[in-house]
Protein backbone atom coordinates (compact mmCIF):
# COMPACT_ATOMS: atom_id res chain seq x y z
CA UNK A 1 0.00 0.00 0.00
CA UNK A 2 1.38 3.61 -0.77
CA UNK A 3 2.29 5.58 2.06
CA UNK A 4 0.16 8.81 3.32
CA UNK A 5 0.67 11.17 6.11
CA UNK A 6 -2.40 11.96 8.64
CA UNK A 7 -2.52 14.58 10.81
CA UNK A 8 -1.62 14.42 14.27
CA UNK A 9 -5.83 14.28 15.27
CA UNK A 10 -6.04 11.23 13.03
CA UNK A 11 -2.91 9.35 14.54
CA UNK A 12 -4.12 9.60 17.85
CA UNK A 13 -7.34 7.90 16.36
CA UNK A 14 -6.10 5.17 14.67
CA UNK A 15 -3.83 4.05 17.64
CA UNK A 16 -7.55 4.44 19.49
CA UNK A 17 -8.72 1.79 16.93
CA UNK A 18 -5.92 -0.88 17.15
CA UNK A 19 -5.94 -0.11 20.80
CA UNK A 20 -9.34 -1.63 21.07
CA UNK A 21 -9.01 -4.09 17.96
CA UNK A 22 -6.17 -5.64 19.48
CA UNK A 23 -7.83 -6.51 22.66
CA UNK A 24 -7.82 -10.05 23.43
CA UNK A 25 -7.01 -10.84 19.86
CA UNK A 26 -4.82 -13.94 19.72
CA UNK A 27 -3.85 -13.83 16.24
CA UNK A 28 -3.63 -10.87 13.00
CA UNK A 29 -2.72 -11.87 9.69
CA UNK A 30 -0.90 -9.81 8.35
CA UNK A 31 -0.92 -7.13 11.29
CA UNK A 32 1.04 -4.27 9.25
CA UNK A 33 -2.24 -4.64 6.71
CA UNK A 34 -4.71 -3.88 9.34
CA UNK A 35 -2.92 -1.01 10.30
CA UNK A 36 -2.44 0.32 7.09
CA UNK A 37 -6.14 -0.54 6.18
CA UNK A 38 -7.17 1.43 9.58
CA UNK A 39 -4.93 4.26 8.42
CA UNK A 40 -6.48 4.53 5.47
CA UNK A 41 -10.12 4.41 6.56
CA UNK A 42 -9.46 6.95 8.91
CA UNK A 43 -7.62 9.44 6.01
CA UNK A 44 -10.79 8.99 4.02
CA UNK A 45 -13.62 8.87 6.34
CA UNK A 46 -14.23 5.37 4.33
CA UNK A 47 -15.33 2.95 6.87
CA UNK A 48 -14.04 -1.06 6.34
CA UNK A 49 -15.98 -3.81 5.79
CA UNK A 50 -15.82 -6.33 8.36
CA UNK A 51 -16.66 -9.90 7.48
CA UNK A 52 -18.18 -12.59 10.20
CA UNK A 53 -19.21 -15.64 8.70
CA UNK A 54 -21.74 -18.40 10.82
CA UNK A 55 -22.91 -21.76 9.53
CA UNK A 56 -26.63 -21.87 11.30
CA UNK A 57 -26.16 -25.48 12.60
CA UNK A 58 -26.30 -24.75 16.26
CA UNK A 59 -28.31 -21.79 16.65
CA UNK A 60 -28.20 -21.68 20.74
CA UNK A 61 -25.48 -19.38 21.48
CA UNK A 62 -23.58 -19.48 24.69
CA UNK A 63 -20.79 -16.87 25.89
CA UNK A 64 -18.26 -18.93 24.41
CA UNK A 65 -19.67 -17.51 21.11
CA UNK A 66 -20.11 -14.43 22.18
CA UNK A 67 -16.09 -13.63 21.75
CA UNK A 68 -15.79 -13.25 18.68
CA UNK A 69 -19.49 -11.38 18.65
CA UNK A 70 -17.88 -8.71 21.11
CA UNK A 71 -14.88 -8.14 18.87
CA UNK A 72 -17.45 -7.41 16.13
CA UNK A 73 -19.47 -5.32 17.72
CA UNK A 74 -16.18 -3.36 18.79
CA UNK A 75 -15.71 -2.69 14.87
CA UNK A 76 -19.39 -1.20 14.71
CA UNK A 77 -18.59 1.08 17.75
CA UNK A 78 -15.59 2.30 16.05
CA UNK A 79 -17.66 3.11 13.16
CA UNK A 80 -17.20 0.02 10.72
CA UNK A 81 -19.64 -1.81 8.87
CA UNK A 82 -20.34 -4.86 9.74
CA UNK A 83 -21.22 -8.08 7.58
CA UNK A 84 -22.80 -11.03 9.38
CA UNK A 85 -22.79 -13.62 6.36
CA UNK A 86 -25.52 -16.49 7.12
CA UNK A 87 -23.78 -19.90 5.45
CA UNK A 88 -27.44 -21.48 3.99
CA UNK A 89 -25.76 -22.44 1.59
CA UNK A 90 -22.45 -23.67 3.16
CA UNK A 91 -24.09 -25.09 6.31
CA UNK A 92 -25.44 -27.91 3.61
CA UNK A 93 -22.02 -28.88 3.85
CA UNK A 94 -21.17 -27.63 7.13
CA UNK A 95 -17.55 -27.07 8.69
CA UNK A 96 -15.59 -30.03 8.05
CA UNK A 97 -14.22 -31.82 11.23
CA UNK A 98 -11.48 -34.10 12.00
CA UNK A 99 -14.41 -37.01 13.34
CA UNK A 100 -14.46 -40.38 11.51
CA UNK A 101 -17.93 -39.21 9.60
CA UNK A 102 -18.70 -36.64 7.30
CA UNK A 103 -20.81 -34.08 8.79
CA UNK A 104 -24.13 -34.56 7.70
CA UNK A 105 -25.79 -32.39 5.01
CA UNK A 106 -28.59 -30.06 6.36
CA UNK A 107 -32.02 -29.47 4.21
CA UNK A 108 -32.78 -25.89 3.41
CA UNK A 109 -35.51 -25.65 5.36
CA UNK A 110 -33.64 -26.42 8.36
CA UNK A 111 -30.85 -23.92 7.41
CA UNK A 112 -33.10 -21.24 7.03
CA UNK A 113 -35.23 -22.34 10.76
CA UNK A 114 -31.89 -22.19 12.29
CA UNK A 115 -30.64 -19.05 10.91
CA UNK A 116 -33.70 -17.28 11.81
CA UNK A 117 -33.25 -17.88 15.80
CA UNK A 118 -29.26 -17.58 15.18
CA UNK A 119 -30.18 -13.95 13.93
CA UNK A 120 -32.24 -13.25 17.12
CA UNK A 121 -29.59 -14.25 19.65
CA UNK A 122 -26.65 -12.21 17.20
CA UNK A 123 -28.34 -9.10 17.94
CA UNK A 124 -28.40 -9.53 21.60
CA UNK A 125 -24.76 -8.77 20.96
CA UNK A 126 -24.72 -6.82 17.83
CA UNK A 127 -26.26 -3.13 16.94
CA UNK A 128 -29.19 -4.77 14.34
CA UNK A 129 -28.68 -1.20 13.13
CA UNK A 130 -25.45 -1.33 12.37
CA UNK A 131 -25.52 -4.93 10.95
CA UNK A 132 -26.01 -5.96 7.52
CA UNK A 133 -27.35 -9.52 7.43
CA UNK A 134 -26.52 -11.68 4.13
CA UNK A 135 -27.56 -15.25 3.09
CA UNK A 136 -24.08 -16.26 0.70
CA UNK A 137 -26.24 -18.26 -1.08
CA UNK A 138 -27.18 -15.09 -2.76
CA UNK A 139 -23.25 -15.49 -4.42
CA UNK A 140 -22.84 -19.29 -4.45
CA UNK A 141 -25.61 -20.32 -5.60
CA UNK A 142 -25.70 -18.54 -9.20
CA UNK A 143 -22.04 -20.01 -9.97
CA UNK A 144 -21.81 -22.18 -12.97
CA UNK A 145 -19.67 -24.85 -12.82
CA UNK A 146 -16.99 -23.18 -14.92
CA UNK A 147 -16.68 -20.24 -11.90
CA UNK A 148 -16.67 -23.27 -9.77
CA UNK A 149 -13.50 -24.61 -11.53
CA UNK A 150 -11.57 -21.42 -11.53
CA UNK A 151 -12.36 -21.66 -7.36
CA UNK A 152 -10.91 -24.97 -6.95
CA UNK A 153 -7.88 -24.29 -9.38
CA UNK A 154 -6.81 -21.40 -6.95
CA UNK A 155 -5.50 -24.03 -4.90
CA UNK A 156 -3.73 -27.51 -4.77
CA UNK A 157 -4.86 -30.91 -2.58
CA UNK A 158 -1.11 -30.50 -0.71
CA UNK A 159 -2.63 -27.11 0.50
CA UNK A 160 -5.88 -28.70 1.68
CA UNK A 161 -4.14 -31.48 3.45
CA UNK A 162 -2.25 -28.78 5.65
CA UNK A 163 -5.27 -28.10 7.29
CA UNK A 164 -5.27 -30.10 10.95
CA UNK A 165 -8.99 -32.39 10.18
CA UNK A 166 -7.92 -33.10 6.92
CA UNK A 167 -4.81 -34.26 7.29
CA UNK A 168 -5.70 -36.55 10.48
CA UNK A 169 -8.41 -38.01 8.52
CA UNK A 170 -6.14 -38.50 5.35
CA UNK A 171 -3.33 -40.51 7.65
CA UNK A 172 -5.50 -41.93 9.54
CA UNK A 173 -6.92 -43.34 6.91
CA UNK A 174 -10.46 -42.27 7.16
CA UNK A 175 -13.16 -41.18 4.60
CA UNK A 176 -12.71 -37.24 2.74
CA UNK A 177 -15.64 -36.18 0.92
CA UNK A 178 -14.94 -34.59 -2.29
CA UNK A 179 -17.20 -31.79 -1.55
CA UNK A 180 -15.95 -30.91 1.97
CA UNK A 181 -12.81 -29.07 -0.15
CA UNK A 182 -15.41 -26.84 -1.14
CA UNK A 183 -16.40 -25.34 2.05
CA UNK A 184 -13.35 -23.51 2.59
CA UNK A 185 -13.15 -22.55 -0.89
CA UNK A 186 -17.09 -21.16 -0.51
CA UNK A 187 -16.11 -19.05 2.72
CA UNK A 188 -13.31 -17.35 0.91
CA UNK A 189 -15.72 -17.19 -1.64
CA UNK A 190 -17.75 -14.86 0.53
CA UNK A 191 -14.77 -12.35 1.19
CA UNK A 192 -14.33 -11.92 -2.75
CA UNK A 193 -18.25 -11.53 -3.09
CA UNK A 194 -18.26 -9.17 -0.05
CA UNK A 195 -14.72 -7.39 -1.33
CA UNK A 196 -14.26 -7.51 2.51
CA UNK A 197 -11.34 -5.68 4.28
CA UNK A 198 -11.17 -7.69 7.48
CA UNK A 199 -12.71 -11.03 8.51
CA UNK A 200 -13.01 -12.19 12.27
CA UNK A 201 -12.76 -15.87 13.47
CA UNK A 202 -11.79 -17.70 16.03
CA UNK A 203 -8.11 -19.41 16.00
CA UNK A 204 -9.79 -22.77 14.80
CA UNK A 205 -10.95 -20.72 11.79
CA UNK A 206 -7.32 -19.62 10.77
CA UNK A 207 -7.03 -22.01 7.56
CA UNK A 208 -10.68 -20.61 6.46
CA UNK A 209 -10.03 -17.46 6.68
CA UNK A 210 -6.70 -17.57 4.86
CA UNK A 211 -8.24 -19.13 2.39
CA UNK A 212 -10.22 -15.55 1.48
CA UNK A 213 -6.94 -13.92 1.03
CA UNK A 214 -6.15 -16.35 -1.21
CA UNK A 215 -8.88 -15.91 -3.39
CA UNK A 216 -8.93 -12.13 -3.08
CA UNK A 217 -5.83 -12.33 -4.34
CA UNK A 218 -6.85 -14.59 -7.18
CA UNK A 219 -9.58 -12.47 -8.59
CA UNK A 220 -7.23 -9.12 -8.28
CA UNK A 221 -8.84 -7.86 -4.65
CA UNK A 222 -6.94 -6.19 -1.93
CA UNK A 223 -6.09 -9.04 0.57
CA UNK A 224 -8.46 -9.17 3.88
CA UNK A 225 -6.51 -8.76 7.72
CA UNK A 226 -7.76 -12.15 9.51
CA UNK A 227 -8.13 -10.76 13.16
CA UNK A 228 -8.48 -14.21 15.48
CA UNK A 229 -9.95 -14.65 18.96
CA UNK A 230 -9.00 -17.31 21.18
CA UNK A 231 -11.15 -19.83 22.46
CA UNK A 232 -12.89 -19.06 26.02
CA UNK A 233 -12.83 -21.69 28.89
CA UNK A 234 -15.57 -23.22 30.19
CA UNK A 235 -16.63 -22.87 34.14
CA UNK A 236 -14.55 -26.03 34.93
CA UNK A 237 -10.96 -23.63 33.60
CA UNK A 238 -9.89 -26.24 31.52
CA UNK A 239 -12.18 -27.15 28.21
CA UNK A 240 -13.72 -25.19 25.73
CA UNK A 241 -16.84 -23.97 26.82
CA UNK A 242 -19.43 -26.27 25.59
CA UNK A 243 -23.11 -27.08 26.50
CA UNK A 244 -22.53 -30.60 25.53
CA UNK A 245 -19.98 -30.37 28.49
CA UNK A 246 -21.69 -28.70 30.75
CA UNK A 247 -19.28 -26.00 31.34
CA UNK A 248 -21.43 -22.57 29.59
CA UNK A 249 -23.58 -19.75 30.73
CA UNK A 250 -26.16 -19.15 28.46
CA UNK A 251 -27.33 -16.17 27.43
CA UNK A 252 -30.98 -17.28 28.06
CA UNK A 253 -29.99 -18.80 31.60
CA UNK A 254 -32.08 -16.72 34.59
CA UNK A 255 -30.16 -13.85 36.44
CA UNK A 256 -29.50 -15.43 39.03
CA UNK A 257 -28.48 -18.55 37.75
CA UNK A 258 -26.27 -16.72 35.38
CA UNK A 259 -24.30 -14.70 37.91
CA UNK A 260 -23.50 -18.05 40.35
CA UNK A 261 -22.34 -19.61 37.34
CA UNK A 262 -20.30 -16.97 36.46
CA UNK A 263 -19.13 -16.91 40.56
CA UNK A 264 -17.71 -20.45 39.66
CA UNK A 265 -15.29 -19.87 37.76
CA UNK A 266 -11.73 -19.79 38.98
CA UNK A 267 -10.13 -16.72 39.46
CA UNK A 268 -7.28 -16.72 37.07
CA UNK A 269 -9.94 -16.64 34.67
CA UNK A 270 -11.44 -13.45 35.88
CA UNK A 271 -9.63 -10.94 33.95
CA UNK A 272 -9.93 -12.98 30.72
CA UNK A 273 -13.82 -12.83 31.02
CA UNK A 274 -13.74 -9.21 31.19
CA UNK A 275 -11.39 -8.91 28.37
CA UNK A 276 -13.16 -11.38 26.07
CA UNK A 277 -16.65 -10.89 26.65
CA UNK A 278 -17.71 -8.21 28.58
CA UNK A 279 -18.11 -4.23 27.50
CA UNK A 280 -16.30 -2.81 29.83
CA UNK A 281 -13.37 -0.16 28.40
CA UNK A 282 -10.03 -0.92 28.09
CA UNK A 283 -9.07 1.86 30.36
CA UNK A 284 -11.67 0.14 33.05
CA UNK A 285 -9.65 -3.11 32.03
CA UNK A 286 -6.28 -1.94 32.47
CA UNK A 287 -7.55 -0.53 36.24
CA UNK A 288 -8.78 -3.68 37.05
CA UNK A 289 -5.97 -5.34 36.44
CA UNK A 290 -3.57 -2.92 38.19
CA UNK A 291 -5.90 -3.22 41.04
CA UNK A 292 -5.91 -6.97 41.42
CA UNK A 293 -2.12 -7.20 40.52
CA UNK A 294 -1.26 -4.34 43.69
CA UNK A 295 -4.06 -5.94 45.80
CA UNK A 296 -6.56 -3.07 46.31
CA UNK A 297 -9.18 -5.68 44.55
CA UNK A 298 -10.09 -8.79 46.19
CA UNK A 299 -10.21 -11.76 43.49
CA UNK A 300 -14.05 -12.43 45.00
CA UNK A 301 -15.20 -8.51 44.49
CA UNK A 302 -13.45 -8.91 40.79
CA UNK A 303 -15.39 -11.66 39.99
CA UNK A 304 -18.36 -10.38 41.69
CA UNK A 305 -18.44 -7.29 39.38
CA UNK A 306 -17.79 -9.61 36.19
CA UNK A 307 -21.10 -11.68 36.91
CA UNK A 308 -23.25 -8.66 37.82
CA UNK A 309 -21.80 -6.71 34.44
CA UNK A 310 -22.92 -10.17 32.45
CA UNK A 311 -26.25 -10.30 34.03
CA UNK A 312 -26.13 -6.13 32.96
CA UNK A 313 -25.41 -7.15 29.51
CA UNK A 314 -28.15 -9.55 29.44
CA UNK A 315 -30.68 -9.00 31.66
CA UNK A 316 -30.75 -5.31 32.42
CA UNK A 317 -29.31 -3.32 35.40
CA UNK A 318 -32.63 -3.82 37.51
CA UNK A 319 -31.60 -7.91 37.34
CA UNK A 320 -28.23 -7.14 37.91
CA UNK A 321 -28.98 -5.86 41.29
CA UNK A 322 -31.13 -8.18 42.07
CA UNK A 323 -28.91 -11.40 41.24
CA UNK A 324 -26.17 -9.76 43.39
CA UNK A 325 -29.07 -9.10 46.02
CA UNK A 326 -29.88 -12.63 46.20
CA UNK A 327 -25.71 -13.98 46.04
CA UNK A 328 -25.25 -11.95 48.83
CA UNK A 329 -28.17 -12.86 50.70
CA UNK A 330 -27.37 -16.72 50.32
CA UNK A 331 -23.63 -17.27 49.96
CA UNK A 332 -22.37 -14.52 52.62
CA UNK A 333 -24.60 -13.41 54.53
CA UNK A 334 -25.64 -17.52 55.07
CA UNK A 335 -29.39 -16.95 54.61
CA UNK A 336 -32.07 -18.63 53.05
CA UNK A 337 -33.64 -16.62 49.57
CA UNK A 338 -37.11 -15.97 50.40
CA UNK A 339 -38.71 -17.38 47.53
CA UNK A 340 -37.90 -21.13 47.63
CA UNK A 341 -40.41 -23.54 45.83
CA UNK A 342 -42.03 -25.75 48.31
CA UNK A 343 -42.98 -29.58 47.55
CA UNK A 344 -45.07 -32.42 49.35
CA UNK A 345 -43.79 -35.20 50.67
CA UNK A 346 -45.58 -38.46 52.47
CA UNK A 347 -44.30 -39.11 56.04
CA UNK A 348 -41.35 -41.53 56.65
CA UNK A 349 -37.68 -42.05 56.14
CA UNK A 350 -36.86 -41.29 52.21
CA UNK A 351 -33.67 -42.91 50.46
CA UNK A 352 -31.97 -39.45 49.73
CA UNK A 353 -30.98 -40.26 46.07
CA UNK A 354 -34.85 -41.14 45.30
CA UNK A 355 -35.83 -37.65 46.96
CA UNK A 356 -33.21 -35.62 44.22
CA UNK A 357 -34.35 -37.75 41.61
CA UNK A 358 -37.96 -37.57 42.14
CA UNK A 359 -38.20 -34.07 42.65
CA UNK A 360 -35.99 -32.70 39.88
CA UNK A 361 -32.57 -31.80 41.58
CA UNK A 362 -30.70 -34.87 39.98
CA UNK A 363 -31.29 -36.14 36.54
CA UNK A 364 -30.51 -39.96 37.51
CA UNK A 365 -29.70 -41.74 40.41
CA UNK A 366 -25.94 -42.07 38.88
CA UNK A 367 -25.87 -37.97 39.10
CA UNK A 368 -27.59 -37.71 42.36
CA UNK A 369 -25.33 -40.02 43.70
CA UNK A 370 -22.14 -37.85 42.30
CA UNK A 371 -23.52 -34.89 43.53
CA UNK A 372 -23.73 -36.40 47.37
CA UNK A 373 -19.89 -37.41 46.79
CA UNK A 374 -18.99 -34.64 45.85
CA UNK A 375 -20.32 -32.81 48.82
CA UNK A 376 -23.10 -30.59 46.58
CA UNK A 377 -25.97 -31.77 48.83
CA UNK A 378 -27.23 -30.36 52.26
CA UNK A 379 -30.36 -30.98 54.07
CA UNK A 380 -31.18 -28.08 56.40
CA UNK A 381 -27.98 -26.67 56.13
CA UNK A 382 -26.48 -30.09 56.88
CA UNK A 383 -23.93 -31.70 54.69
CA UNK A 384 -25.05 -35.08 53.46
CA UNK A 385 -22.09 -37.63 52.99
CA UNK A 386 -23.15 -40.60 52.10
CA UNK A 387 -25.52 -41.49 48.85
CA UNK A 388 -27.32 -44.64 51.33
CA UNK A 389 -28.49 -42.05 53.76
CA UNK A 390 -31.69 -42.15 54.19
CA UNK A 391 -33.87 -39.03 55.27
CA UNK A 392 -36.52 -38.42 57.84
CA UNK A 393 -38.48 -35.47 56.61
CA UNK A 394 -39.53 -32.44 59.00
CA UNK A 395 -42.27 -29.94 58.56
CA UNK A 396 -40.89 -27.13 56.26
CA UNK A 397 -36.92 -29.24 55.30
CA UNK A 398 -34.82 -27.13 53.14
CA UNK A 399 -32.96 -29.79 50.65
CA UNK A 400 -29.85 -27.55 48.65
CA UNK A 401 -28.22 -28.74 45.99
CA UNK A 402 -25.45 -27.01 44.43
CA UNK A 403 -25.02 -23.53 45.04
CA UNK A 404 -28.42 -22.52 43.41
CA UNK A 405 -31.10 -25.29 43.48
CA UNK A 406 -33.27 -25.27 46.39
CA UNK A 407 -36.69 -27.00 47.47
CA UNK A 408 -38.99 -26.70 50.72
CA UNK A 409 -40.53 -30.05 51.75
CA UNK A 410 -44.40 -29.55 53.21
CA UNK A 411 -45.66 -32.96 55.73
CA UNK A 412 -48.70 -34.23 53.08
CA UNK A 413 -51.33 -35.35 55.59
Amino acid sequence: MEAFDLSAEQEAEVARQLDVIRRGAAEIVPEEELVEKVRRSVSSGKPLRVKLGLDPTAPDIHLGHTVVLQKLRQFQDLGHEVYLVIGDFTGRIGDPTDKSETRRQLTEEQVRANAKTYEEQLFKVLDPGRTHVVFNSTWLAPLTFAEVIRLAASTTVARMLEREDFHKRFYGSLPISLHEFFYPLMQGYDSVALRADVELGGTDQKFNLLMGRTLQKEFGQSQQAAVMVPLLEGLDGEKKMSKSLGNYIGLDDPPRDMYGKAMSIPDSLTVKYFELVTDLSNDELDRLKVDLTEGRLHPRDAKMRLAKTLVRMYHGPNAAEDAEDHFRTIFQERQLPSDIEERQIPPGPVWIVRLLVENGLAGSNGEARRLIEQGGVRVDDERIDSPDREIEPREGMVVQVGKRRFLRFRIRS
